[in-house]
Formats: C-alpha cells, structure tokens, sequence
C-alpha cells in the first residue's frame, strides 16, 4: 500500500470508522452521500458533519440535499461554511436531467471546493471540463463499479478524462463505486488521482505481493478449521 501514488478516500458515514481511518494516516480524505447516511443511521446532518469537520482536518465531500437549482445553490454555501475542510458534492444533473453545471460554475467563482459527481459518460466530463478554470479546486467522481456493473470495462473512459483534465492543475479524477481491492490498482495504473474505498477493500491492500501458494494453503486451512469447528460428521 505504501507505494500507491493514488489518494485513497475511506467511504462511508459510520462517525467512529471515520474517526479511527483518520486517526490511522492510512487515508487522505473521505466521501459521504445520502445513501451512506441515511444506512449508518445518521439523524441531523449537519450535527454530524461538523463533528467531523471539527476533528477531521481533511477534505470531507458532503453531497447537497435538494434537486431545483437555486436550493442546491443555498444548500452549497451552507455547507461549505461548516469548515474549512468541507467539499460540496454536486450532481452532474439535477432528477430531471438539468445540468447543474451552471449552478457549480457560480460557487467555483466563489471559492467553494466542489466534488462533482454521478459521471458516467464522456459526454459528461467535456461538459465538465467545458466550465473549469485552473484555478478551480475540483473534484470529478467517476463511477467506475456503476459503468462496470453494466458490463462495460470503465478502464477506457478513466484513462480518457485523466487525459482530458491533464492540464487544470486542480482538478482530481476519482474513481468512485470501487467494487474490489484491484480496483485500486487499476485506478493508480489509469492515472487516476483519486479513488474512493470501503473499509474492508483497504484492508486486502495488505495482502499485495502475497504468495498465491502460501494463500492457497491458508485458504485450506481455513475450510479445514471451519469443518472441524462445526461438529459436522459423515
């Protein structure tokens, strides 16, 4: 893990896994979304958040809640006020398929650091890199398990928009919905700067170089101790 070049972004909204991933060095940053929060059980977003953001002292994208544009615009500059460390997660498009790049173009101008996100087309990422600036602090989340769970390899399209974005010196490719450990891989080898993981993928890093004989019999071992642990006879 330790010659990974990628960032690696602990995701999730569990406060205390949060806490113990910081407090560990092993993660430079953390994404959250409202389906994340609303399974860890959270109860008053912004209580939470700041909890965070006060102990925290890495970026944290947290994602808006409403869908017309001028309440997401409110809602943006509310949370960028809760810390210094805060990114504001925007969709690509509101439900109805409104972009919201207009929206994301007006608090780039205001200094917000943006995580923009749901991007699966390459259509997408040129609208994307259309409105950016080099000065714009921008995160673009690319969700690579989403495109690769319909059958289409998003290896291709990650490698185009690290291409694309080459030249705006702030802004960060992450892969997002990472499905696997070897996902990390293929993000560091695709240039990627960022990319998004649960607890349990981040723990298999440890396993790289392993020797798959050594594994084999481990594996073994494992199902033979299983067997012996139940009781079963035949």
């Amino acid at each position: 893990m330790s010659s990974l070049k990628i960032k690696i972004y602990a995701d999730g909204a569990h406060e205390e896994q949060m806490l113990s991933q910081y407090q560990s060095g092993r993660v430079h940053g953390f994404t959250t979304n409202p389906s994340l929060m609303a399974k860890a059980g959270v109860l008053d977003y912004e209580v939470f958040a700041r909890k965070l953001l006060s102990c925290i002292d890495l970026p944290i994208s947290f994602e808006v809640l409403a869908d017309d544009p001028d309440t997401i615009e409110r809602q943006a500059l509310r949370i960028a006020g809760w810390g210094s460390s805060a990114v504001v997660k925007i969709p690509i498009t509101n439900t109805q398929g409104v972009s919201l790049l207009p929206v994301c173009r007006r608090l780039l101008d205001q200094g917000l650091k943006l995580n923009i996100t749901a991007l699966f087309t390459l259509n997408q990422l040129k609208n994307v890199h259309a409105i950016l600036q080099p000065q714009d602090d921008a995160i673009i989340s690319i969700f690579a398990g989403r495109i690769a769970d319909t059958g289409i390899d998003p290896l291709p399209l990650m490698r185009q928009a690290v291409k694309l974005y080459e030249l705006l010196p702030k802004a960060q490719v992450l892969w997002a919905s990472c499905r696997e450990a070897f996902n990390i891989y293929q993000a560091e080898a695709s240039g990627c700067h960022i990319i998004t993981a649960t607890q349990d993928q981040m723990s298999k890093l440890a396993l790289f170089g392993k020797s798959l004989e050594a594994y084999s019999l481990e594996t073994i071992e494992d199902f033979y101790r299983d067997a012996k642990r139940s009781g079963w006879t035949l």
